[in-house]
């Protein structure tokens, strides 16, 4: 019988919860007072906390936003999301509220009312803004590696994707820039930022976007920010099939005989990122257990789909 839980999975949940805390720590203690969103659900449910005069918390608003759009994901797109999204939503939606003090008898957890984050907000905002995106940067980054996710607009842009051809990168911006302009109207609406306006704050929101997404790409990048796997099964057409399927990544067959068995074969070729590494080597394993698979750092990919090194 097949173990459900390993110390690779334990290692990944560990490292998942390290990342979604320190996402919790830049939105909850940097940016919610600070009144510049970051996109996505997070970035929803602290517009709706500034619409509501903080009445619902932004930690349980981004959980309650977050569990249908997890419904639909399923729906959608299959079970492929796995208990990894739900953890991964789960604990940053606790916690925010948790390092916001808002969880009764842990009101002393509040770091955004301690006298440093207080001096840094009055007398250096954009030093702020700056450790709000670095949180954001290398939490997110860390569950990404880790074959997580925080679900969110991640699952809107893939549905988009399969739905109408759009590419997620475009669909995630898109999103972050609608939600991070209707946060901007109502903080100007309800002028809540009496010493910066609004148009500034929302100027602030995109630079964030920027940023962060930044760091994402270096704490998952590395060095080298792309491996080429090789793959030698017998089963390579199914293998094929699921790159071009659930990758949406093209592979490439190269002819070549196996010297032990003295057999003709194709050797599999694909290049991806190192955020579909994971998921790549786990169909890899579903469909050939048994199969042989070379992976290549890749310092710079040029072609489509892949960005240029800068």
């Amino acid at each position: 019988m097949k173990k459900w839980f390993n110390k690779r999975a334990f290692t990944d949940y560990v490292f998942l919860t390290i990342g979604a805390l320190i996402m919790s720590i830049g939105i909850g203690v940097f940016l919610v007072d600070a009144r510049v969103v970051p996109g996505g659900v997070s970035g929803l449910s602290m517009a709706i906390y500034y619409l509501t005069g903080g009445a619902i918390p932004v930690g349980i608003m981004v959980w309650v936003l977050n569990v249908p759009l997890y419904i639909w994901g399923i729906k959608e797109l299959g079970k492929d999301f796995g208990v990894r999204t739900f953890y991964g939503f789960t604990i940053s939606s606790i916690g925010i509220d948790l390092f916001r003090g808002e969880y009764p008898g842990l009101e002393f957890l509040a770091l955004q009312k301690t006298s440093a984050v207080q001096d840094i907000l009055q007398h250096d905002f954009f030093f702020l803004i700056l450790l709000g995106a670095a949180c954001l940067g290398i939490g997110l980054g860390i569950i990404f590696k880790f074959r997580g996710t925080t679900a969110g607009s991640d699952i809107v842009a893939a549905i988009m994707q399969k739905r109408f051809g759009v590419k997620p990168g475009m669909a995630i911006m898109s999103i972050d820039l609608i939600i991070v302009a209707i946060a901007g109207v109502i903080i100007y609406a309800k002028d809540l930022s009496p010493d910066r306006p609004a148009m500034t704050l929302t100027l602030y929101a995109v630079f964030l976007l920027f940023v962060s997404s930044r760091i994402i790409d270096a704490v998952i990048d590395g060095f080298d920010y792309a491996r080429a796997v090789y793959i030698i099964s017998d089963k390579y057409e199914e293998i094929s099939d699921a790159i071009m399927n659930k990758l949406s990544r093209g592979a490439t067959a190269i002819k070549a005989r196996g010297i032990y068995r003295d057999v003709d074969r194709e050797v599999l070729m694909a290049v991806v990122t190192l955020k579909e590494l994971g998921k790549l080597t786990e169909v890899i394993r579903e469909i050939d257990p048994d199969a042989f698979v070379i992976i290549n750092n890749v310092h710079e990919v040029l072609g489509k789909g892949f960005r240029r090194r800068i």
